[in-house]
């Protein structure tokens, strides 16, 4: 399968190589300082599910190697639609572009450059880090769940899972994408919100209480929003998704991705993740004190950033 990883960073980086590893047709789309590093020194994946260094083709115009049978959909939110321009005419007459981006609201953006059916969406669950262009930390999951929107189990979507698995990077092709594009959205709001305004780990959050408190009282809020919105999504996951964390050996290094976008100046998907939330809140009339009170935070603390991440001085 020919596939285009767009936005190699370090979930698209990661997917990416395990698929070329497994003997895919794979192409990273990158640009600046990354992409250059991947044209001259490859892709490194510190892991630990086995460390791997791969010559790989780079380039920063998806349509030099186009067409593709697989877009896998991993830039920034608020990147979405100037990446979909890029992507216009790159994909195989019968290709699927498949998100696997933070938020509940791209599949649709998406929907208005590419036609509905050449779209899925999905989950990224892995903890990774670019620490270096051209060199990914991987420290903990490495799945994707996905499916079609319209929830059938087609035989193109048993295709790419059978890709993925090959790969080692199947997590579940589901009939439900909005309950489990929710339950992503729980975890975001959560653990990616408290944590790049208190500068914390995982484990760091959830081992003082009160780190504990707010980021249970999110995800009880993102559930009873996604409840609203039509996902068959379960108090029960919260706690159940905290206590994984605390029994995780690699809690204590995973930093989320907005704590990492923050420490290297990089915008802040906030929007698509504690916005999201509150959006869909407001349609609802449902009050959201906690993730209103992180959306403002977060939208304070992006405006009061200089290019590169230091605070401007008041």
């Amino acid at each position: 399968m020919k596939i285009l990883i767009m936005g190699a960073g370090a979930v698209g980086a990661y997917y990416g190589a395990r698929l070329q590893q497994a003997g895919e047709q794979v192409v990273f789309c990158a640009r600046g300082e990354n992409l250059r590093a991947l044209r001259e020194n490859g892709l490194e994946i510190k892991s630990f599910k086995g460390d791997l260094k791969l010559r790989v083709n780079a380039t920063e115009d998806p349509k030099e190697f186009a067409p593709y049978d697989l877009i896998l959909f991993a830039v920034k939110s608020y990147d979405t639609e100037s990446a979909a321009r890029q992507l216009q005419g790159c994909l195989d007459s019968r290709g699927v572009l498949m998100t696997i981006q933070n938020g509940v609201e791209n599949e649709e953006v998406l929907c208005r450059f590419f036609p509905r059916e050449m779209i899925m969406g999905g989950n990224s669950r892995v903890g990774a880090e670019l620490f270096a262009p051209g060199k990914v930390l991987h420290t903990a999951l490495g799945e994707i769940e996905f499916g079609e929107l319209d929830g059938r189990i087609t035989p193109r979507a048993e295709t790419i899972a059978e890709v993925f698995r090959r790969a080692g990077i199947l997590g579940e092709l589901t009939t439900d994408l909005k309950t489990i594009r929710w339950y992503k959205l729980m975890g975001n709001n959560s653990t990616n919100s408290v944590s790049a305004l208190s500068h914390t780990t995982l484990a760091q959050m959830i081992d003082d209480p009160d780190g504990f408190r707010l980021v249970r009282t999110l995800m009880l809020e993102t559930l009873a929003v996604g409840r609203a919105e039509g996902a068959k999504v379960s108090d029960d996951r919260a706690d159940a998704q905290l206590a994984m964390i605390r029994k995780s050996l690699n809690a204590a290094a995973i930093k989320t991705s907005t704590l990492q976008d923050l420490e290297k100046g990089k915008p802040l998907e906030y929007e698509a993740i504690s916005g999201a939330v509150l959006r869909a809140a407001r349609r609802h009339g449902m009050q959201v004190p906690a993730t209103e009170t992180v959306y403002t935070l977060l939208k304070l603390l992006e405006k009061t950033r200089k290019p590169g991440g230091q605070k401007i001085e008041t």
